[in-house]
Order: structure tokens, then sequence, then C-alpha cells
């Protein structure tokens, strides 16, 4: 057969066939087709691999589920505990028709609920006395009104001690009344002996009903016929009949419950504030449409605030990421044969990627699910627990916060991605051939990942130095965060090194090593949690650590340790010095009471008189702190002799005044038997004594005398007076003025107090006891002198660092339980060898030496870095501010470290205690 072929023609080429044109529209629907039909499989199969992986399951849905449970918790109870406008007045209110408030004698504008109000003029007067008939005649014809009194002080005789209780004056017989509170056995006071109390003072005080109860001085008692429940309080508070609580006055915090015929509308509400009355009506005119609205913020107003709160929440995230990630790097070396056949059956990098980010979509949701489901049926279930012993307030409806829970919900179906994101990745990578063979993929450190981490270290580290110089710690977290990311992509190459090292190590030691390095993407996010909780708590404490003992440095005691000053609260009653010297020798074991005297203006009465020794010229300080001083004058003063005063003493340097003839002043300074008996001999002979020897010059001080609300013409006198400075003093700069001095100067004294000597500050009951004495002559203040700054960061730091260990022994223990399932076919090869059972439970807890040692080491390092950039960044701001601020000296919190070194060796000694000893022994069909 013979084929022809077509003539051409010269220089004519064949035209290609034509394709037939796709709309774009058609394009981008097929696309989203083939995307939705690969993410469903990809989410079938995820969803089927859960059910076959049932333990790896629940312990990632355990990790993503228990801070989202504790967080939903926490958004419902907070949601349940703010009350709404409508359920705040309802408990204001009770079977009320309006709250009045008489608060001026003016006319007042207010807003819809009350809750705000001010008067036109700008200016007002508290108001008279309202009585009954007064409140009704305002209300008009067929209107009742009852008052109810809040806040009055009560202290009770307990079993043991005084008790303090808040009392509340009301009829509880009246229905008016009645209706604020619930009534849980007995009946409502009658009259002016009887009382009705919560059940928190039921308890406290130890009563039953028919008990009596007496009040602290003894003056009257009260029998108990009532056991009432205020719900705005669940506290100690005791219901009194208003006759047991005469009126003396104006009452600040009186209130009226008012019931009128008709309706509370605005033009009442108008004709009341007109008259200086409040009003808080049970349905306010013009709010119907938004006053079941409450407007609820996530998170603070502040911006500043608000970042810091999501970068906190990023730290979270970070934690829960590297613990989850373990578990999923395991579950795709488990499944590489069947990602393989994926691959094999015509699967892309991409569709790879997503079967194992659908592990991740699949258990974030349920994770999401459980967590939000425990977390409000536990806000729901212990909601009278929170009330009480929280809140100690009851609730409102009940609610759960829908925007919060799905804000939840989101982020943790966003960890689990992220924790899937590293092990999608490494998947689509795999060799294809190895995955069909079951052959392990030796890991390949590169060496980018390990500059970009040691990049990541370094601006972090720089990030977190600028932000402490500008004392902002949303800059400081993004540093950290950076920081511990950075870390992260270290990680595996540091793995990889020292797995290096175990070639010289016992057999378990070297199989833990080679484990590690060959999972490493499983175990370099457990080693990163470990260290990320370690470094948090390490930086955080050391910051606190420094910042206590820098406050305890910059302390200036106002006395000598364990003194206490006595001041009473009524200008009208005085107790004698011979009755506070009875109560401190009964209840605080000491004789040691000297009165106090303060100066004032001659005559007395007649105004406030600033007294206070003058520096020599020749040693006062050029500037002054308030003043905006250049460069070059801030470093003028940090030279000059006479500035080289820390900030401390001149912001708090506000020297005391006192009257004195001897019998106070080692009370008050501490001076010592010899000082004191020549700071007695100068007041006895008319001179002055200080506690600064700089003010001495020549054997005299100079006192300036001027009338402090005289006005900027106000008249001021200096005059020299013979002086004594006191070589060592305890407390505050002092001035101790005789009484021939004060009449120098034109002054009058009059009694300030009491101080007491002690040898050890008394505790909180011996304060109350003592009080409790003296309250028969009137109330008083008392000021312990504790001998130092009273804040201890101790339980805080050993909090941080429980919290980092709990992580640090979880990670460990996932971390451990994951390569022991991962490596059940090299025990079954040690078996068949002959190696010792014992083996087993070493490997184990070299498998958690190597997670928890590493971490711990590793954030110990980060976290003490991190505190040493900050703190030194903060103190390199100050180095060349005037005054000169106290520094933050670096300081390693011992007891954060001991308990997280600790850590590791309970980690290890976890592992070995639940790990069987016997080796599995598997037979083997070919």
């Amino acid at each position: 057969m013979t084929i022809r072929r077509a003539v051409r023609a010269p220089g004519r080429v064949d035209a290609p066939a034509a394709r037939p044109i796709t709309s774009p529209a058609a394009v981008g629907r097929r696309r989203i087709a083939e995307l939705t039909g690969s993410w469903r499989t990809a989410l079938r199969i995820a969803r089927r691999e859960s059910r076959r992986a049932r333990r790896r399951t629940a312990l990632v849905l355990a990790m993503i589920a228990l801070p989202v449970a504790a967080l939903a918790f926490l958004a419902a109870s907070y949601d349940m505990a703010e009350l709404t406008p409508q359920e705040r007045v309802n408990r204001r209110l009770g079977v009320a028709d309006a709250e009045l408030r008489w608060v001026a004698d003016t006319p007042v504008r207010q807003d819809e609920w009350g809750d705000s109000w001010y008067t036109p003029e700008g200016e007002h007067s508290a108001a008279g006395t309202a009585t009954a008939a007064q409140v009704t005649a305002l209300l008009g014809p067929g209107s009742r009104a009852t008052e109810v009194r809040t806040r009055v002080s009560l202290t009770l005789r307990g079993p043991h001690r005084n008790e303090d209780v808040d009392g509340r004056v009301l009829d509880l017989t009246d229905p008016l009344a009645r209706g604020l509170v619930r009534f849980r056995a007995g009946r409502a006071p009658q009259q002016a002996g009887e009382v009705a109390v919560s059940p928190a003072a039921l308890r406290r005080l130890d009563l039953r009903l028919g008990h009596a109860v007496a009040v602290a001085d003894g003056s009257r008692a009260y029998t108990v016929v009532g056991v009432v429940e205020f719900p705005d309080d669940l506290g100690a508070v005791v219901a009194l009949h208003p006759g047991a609580v005469p009126r003396t006055g104006s009452e600040p915090d009186s209130t009226w419950l008012a019931d009128v015929p008709g309706t509370v509308d605005a033009a009442l509400v108008s004709r009341l504030n007109d008259r200086g009355v409040v009003v808080v009506p049970r349905h306010p005119a013009g709010a119907a449409e938004s006053n079941r609205v409450l407007s609820r913020s996530i998170g603070p107003s502040d911006p500043g605030d608000l970042s810091t709160l999501v970068l906190i929440a990023g730290l979270g995230l970070l934690e829960v990421v590297l613990l989850v990630g373990p578990a999923f790097a395991v579950g795709v070396r488990r499944r590489r044969r069947d990602l393989a056949l994926v691959a094999v059956a015509g699967g892309d990098a991409a569709q790879l990627r997503r079967v194992v980010l659908a592990d991740g979509v699949v258990l974030g949701v349920l994770g999401a699910a459980v967590g939000l489901l425990v977390g409000v049926g536990a806000a729901f279930a212990g909601r009278p627990l929170v009330e009480q012993y929280v809140f100690g307030a009851r609730f409102g409806g009940y609610r759960c916060w829908p925007t919060a829970l799905a804000l939840l919900g989101g982020v943790a179906v966003l960890a689990g991605v992220l924790a899937a994101l590293a092990p999608a990745w490494t998947a689509a990578r795999q060799d294809v051939s190895a995955g069909l063979a079951g052959r392990r993929t030796p890991p390949v450190s590169r060496t980018r990942w390990l500059a970009i981490g040691l990049a990541l270290v370094g601006g972090g580290a720089g990030l977190a130095a600028f932000g402490a110089t500008r004392t902002s710690p949303a800059v400081i977290l993004t540093g950290l965060i950076l920081g511990e990311l950075g870390l992260v992509c270290c990680t595996p190459t540091l793995i990889g090194g020292l797995a290096r090292l175990g070639r010289v190590l016992p057999l378990a030691p070297r199989i833990a090593l080679r484990d590690a390095s060959r999972n490493r993407a499983a175990a370099a996010p457990a080693i990163c949690a470990v260290m990320a909780a370690v470094a948090s708590s390490v930086a955080l404490g050391g910051y606190l650590a420094s910042d206590g003992t820098r406050d305890a440095h910059a302390y200036q005691p106002a006395l000598p340790t364990g003194h206490v000053l006595v001041n009473p609260n009524e200008s009208g009653r005085q107790a004698t010095l011979a009755q506070v010297t009875a109560a401190a020798r009964k209840q605080l074991g000491t004789g040691g009471v000297a009165p106090v005297y303060a100066v004032g203006c001659a005559p007395a009465g007649t105004g406030y008189c600033d007294v206070e020794p003058v520096l020599p010229p020749e040693r006062a300080c050029p500037f002054q702190p308030g003043d905006s001083l250049s460069e070059a004058h801030r470093r003028q003063a940090r030279a000059d002799p006479r500035c080289l005063i820390r900030a401390a003493d001149y912001y708090g340097g506000y020297v005391a005044t006192e009257v004195d003839d001897g019998t106070a002043l080692p009370l008050l300074t501490g001076a010592d038997p010899a000082a004191t008996a020549a700071a007695t001999a100068v007041l006895r002979a008319g001179g002055v004594v200080v506690t600064d020897p700089r003010y001495l010059h020549d054997g005299l001080v100079t006192i300036r005398v001027s009338q402090a609300d005289a006005g900027p013409d106000r008249p001021t006198a200096t005059r020299d007076l013979a002086g004594y400075a006191l070589p060592v003093a305890v407390g505050q700069s002092r001035l101790l003025l005789s009484t021939a001095a004060a009449r120098q100067l034109g002054l009058s004294w009059s009694p300030a107090g009491w101080v007491i000597g002690t040898t050890t500050a008394p505790d909180e009951a011996q304060q109350k006891r003592f009080a409790a004495d003296l309250r028969p002559y009137g109330t008083f203040s008392l000021s312990v002198e504790y001998g130092g700054a009273p804040r201890d960061v101790s339980p805080l730091l050993l909090l941080l660092a429980a919290a980092a260990g709990l992580i640090t022994i979880g990670a460990a223990g996932i971390a451990t339980a994951l390569a022991a399932a991962e490596g059940r076919s090299e025990l079954t090869t040690l078996a068949a060898v002959g190696a010792a059972p014992g083996v087993r439970r070493l490997l184990a807890i070299c498998q958690a030496g190597v997670i928890a040692g590493l971490g711990s080491v590793l954030g110990i390092v980060a976290g003490l870095g991190t505190a040493a950039i900050v703190l030194f960044s903060v103190n390199r701001q100050y180095a060349t501010d005037w005054p000169i601020p106290d520094p933050y000296p670096f300081l390693v919190p011992w007891p954060a470290l001991g308990v997280l070194v600790l850590v590791p060796v309970v980690a290890m000694l976890g592992a070995g205690l639940f790990t069987r000893a016997q080796l599995p022994i598997e037979r083997r069909l070919d």
C-alpha cells in the first residue's frame, strides 16, 4: 500500500487544532470543586484514623480540651456574674417600684437607671435627715416607703475573738424590705433586740436560732430570730431592726424603697430630681429598646493591655501546639505507608498535607466541643460554690457568653491545625519508596533552620531589650515569643549534635538519644514545650525577685521594727495613757507606751503650720527633683556630692515634726541609751533633736515655720535653735521640738496618739484584741512597722515553678509514652537478643530524662538570659536619670530553680514507675 502525503505549499505551516475555550468562572468552579472534594476525602480519612488510634486521639483531645474547658468555665462564670441593668435593678428594688436616694438639697440630674447623677449648679450640700412622711409626701397619696441603711459597722463577740460584720438596718416585716432577702429559717426581727443573720455570719459566730450575740464592748446583746441571705453579699451580714440603731443625722448610705399607686414615669422622676432625690426606677422611661443589651468586651479598653493579653494568649497557644505536636508527628510516622499509597494513587504534595492537616481540624473541633461542653457544664454545676467562695454574691441568669465561647472554639481548632502543620510538611516530602517499604527516612538537619533560629533569638533579645527601655510589656512579650520560636527552630539541630555524643554512653541513654535524634519531629516539640514553660517561669521569677529586693532596699520604715503607732479616729474622745498602757500590757505584752504630740499654729485650731528644718546653704543641693533638667544639669547633679541622694530619699523625704520631752524619742527613733540621754538633755534644755545630721551646723538647727493655708504670701519665720543630731536612728526623718522651742516658734501642740514599743510585730489577732480593749474609749487606727517591704514573692515564684513543673512532667510523660509506642519493635529486638527485663524501664527513664532535662536546661538558660537582658536594659535607661533611682539587681530565683531542677528527676522517676519492666515478645510471620 502506498500512502500519499498531502502536498503543502512552500512556507505554509499547519495550524494547531483548536482547543475548547473555558471561561474563568468555570475554571474557578472546577478548582473549588476539586478543593472541596479533596478536603472532604481528607476529613473522612482523619475521622477514620481518629477511631483507629483511640489512645492517641484521647491524648490529643485531653490536651486541647483541658485549657478550653478551663477558659470556658471562666467565661461562663464571668458572664453569669455580670448582671444586666434590669437584673441589678431587680436585686436593688425587690418588690418595690423605685429606690430613692436623697443626695442633695438642690436640683439634680441623673441617667435613666439612676447610676450616676450631677447638680446643674456644680456645687451642692448634703441633704438633711429625711423621714418616711417626707418621702411619701413627695411621692403622692397612696404611696409607701421604707428606709434601708447599709454599711453599718458592727463588731460582735465570736467564739474565739471579736468579729467584724456588715450590718444592714431595715424592717424585714415590711413587704418592701422583705423582697431584698431570702429567708432560710426563722422569722423577721420585730423589735430592737432581735436580729437576723446570714448563713456565713451564723457559721463564723457559731450561732443557732434563739442564741444571743453580744456587741464587742458589751453594751447590748441581740437574739438571733432568723437566717436570711442577701443576694448581693453572701458574707457575714446582720440584719438589724430600725429601732436597734437610731439615726444620728444624715446617713450617706441611706436609701428608701417606694411603692407608688401608678408607674414611675418621667414626670415623677423629674419632680423628685428637682428636690435633690435620685431615683432608680424598675422600668426606666426610654430604656425599652436598649436595656436588654449589655455590651461586653473580651479584653480591656486600653490597647496596651489588650495587646499584652493577646500576646499572653499567644504564648499559651504556642505551649498547647508544642505539647500536641509530638502526637501528630508519631501519627504521621505510623501512617507513612498509607500516605505513600495516597501518593502512588496520584495524590500530590498539597493533598498529602491536607490529609495530615485534616487530623488537626477533626481533633481540634472535637477538643473544642468537648472542652466547651465540660467547661460550661462545670460552670453551671459549680455555680453555687463559685457564688459563695469566689464572687461572694449570687449570679444573674444562666448564660454562657456565646461570643467568647466561639472565639475559644476557633482558637482550639487553630491549635490543632498549627500542631499538625510541621508533620504535614514532613509527610508531603517523604520518600514514597521508603514509605511503601516501611523504611525509616533518616532525618536531615537543614542549616537554614539553624540560621533562622539564631536570627530570631537575636532579634527577640534585642526587641525585648528595646521594650524594657520603653517599659512596654507588649514589646517585651513579642521579643520573648520571637526568641522562643528561634529556639524551637534550633532545637532539632541541637538534638542531632547531642546524639553524636551518645556513642560514649551506656546502652539505655545511647538508645534514648538516638531515638530522640531519629524522631526529632516528636522530640523537638516536647523539648520546646518544656523549654518555653521553664524559660517563662525563670524570666518572670528573676524579675520578681529583683523587683522585690529593690523595693526592700528602697523601703523606708516609719518606726523601729515591731513598734506600733496608735492614732485616734475621733477627735472628741481620747483614751488616757494609763488606759492605753493597760491594753498594751495585756494584749501586746509590753508596757513601753509614750504619747505623741503634733504641732500646730498658735493659738490652737487657727490653721496648719508647716514646720521643717532647713539645710545649710553649703549642704543643700542646687537642683530640685521636680525641675526639668537638661542632660548637662543631670550630669552635674550626679557629680555633685551634695546631690548624691537616692530618689526615694528625695520623693519620700518628708520630715515628721513632733513635740517631745525625750519620753517618746527612743520609741520613735530606736536610739541607744547613750544617744537618748544626750538628746533628752538637749530637749529639756529647750532645744531640738533631728535624726538627719546634715541639718546640724555649729550646734544649731535652723527651723522654718510657715502657715500652710495662708495663701501664696504666707508669712515665714526662720530661727536657729540649739540642737542635737542622733548618730544612728531608725525610721523616717524626724524633728523633735521641746515645749520651750515650740513656744519660741509660736506653735501649739495637741495629742496625736501613742507609740508602743514591742520586740516583735503583733499579729492580726493581737491587733484586733488590742483594738477591742480600746473600743470603749473610741475607735483607733493601728500602724505596725514590720521592718521591710510587705511583699513576699516567694509563694509566687514557687507557684510559677510548680506550673512549669507540671508542664515539664506532662511533656516528658507524653513524649516518653509516644516513644515507647513507636519503639515497640525495637524493644522486641532487644528481648530477642537477650536484654535484661529492666532495660525497658531504664530506657523509659532515660527518654524522660532527655526530654525533661534538656528542656529544663535550655529553659533555665533562656530564662536567666531574658531576665538579664530586661534588667540590664532597664538599668541602662535609668543610668542617666537624677535623682538616682535604685538599680534592679540581677538575682537568680533560687526557689524556682530548686523546684525546676527537681522536676526532671520526678519525671524520670514517674516514667520508671509507670513503665513495665517486661520486654515485649512478638512472633513475626513472614
